[in-house]
């Protein structure tokens, strides 16, 4: 492992400034959740283990080979737990070059919510932002069971996208939190925003059903 002062580069500084928003939505409370960017040369940086997400630093995030071998870690921090699901989205996915996992009540909520292992959007006008464009669409997006031992999340998804390629580009671990993958950074956090959003509706959605139901 090679240690030592990296530069000012991106991509780091824009998951900073994502980590931080995202924090203040609340959907990175505490070191909750991870983000990851990927460098030509197939590497990519990633948040480290255990940080806190409200203020990351330069020296928060680890450059990771896409063996899953460290390359570079500021004050031999750790890279993240889930590093592996990044790096199985990345070679799933050649044109990705960032990875987004966050944890929000709303992402729980809707993943708890359906015993299934796919969860049916509703079809919002948002769904245009990540990519869905057809008139009323039927899209789904995979929940996959959160186990343990990450590296099973992480063949569990490539087992199921190897068979099935996704209709948008995220998933849903049960009770666990929202992954989403871009080709860039800002479609990135984008997707976030939108995924978050679509979530909100249907808790909310949810609740006012239950109300009508509870009180005839």
């Amino acid at each position: 492992m090679e240690t030592r002062t990296v530069s000012l580069t991106q991509p780091r500084p824009g998951m900073i400034t994502a980590a931080r928003h995202f924090y203040q939505q609340g959907w990175m409370m505490g070191s909750a959740g991870n983000l990851s960017a990927r460098m030509p040369d197939g590497s990519f940086w990633i948040t480290a283990s255990g940080k806190f997400k409200g203020d990351l630093q330069l020296g928060d995030f680890v450059k990771v080979l896409s063996s899953g071998e460290v390359s570079i870690s500021v004050y031999d921090v750790k890279p993240s737990a889930e590093t592996i699901i990044h790096q199985t989205i990345y070679a799933l996915f050649p044109e990705v070059y960032a990875c987004y996992h966050v944890h929000s009540v709303e992402a729980n909520l809707v993943s708890s919510i359906v015993p299934k292992t796919q969860l049916h959007l509703p079809p919002l006008e948002m769904l245009k932002g990540i990519g869905v464009l057809q008139e009323n669409p039927d899209c789904v997006i995979p929940i996959f069971t959160n186990h343990s031992q990450i590296s099973l999340i992480a063949e569990d998804i490539k087992q199921h996208f190897s068979i099935n390629p996704p209709q948008i580009p995220a998933l849903l671990i049960r009770n666990h939190g929202l992954t989403v993958w871009a080709p860039t950074q800002e479609k990135a956090r984008n997707y976030i925003e939108i995924m978050e959003y679509i979530f909100r509706y249907m808790v909310a959605a949810a609740s006012i059903s239950y109300t009508k139901t509870d009180n005839p």
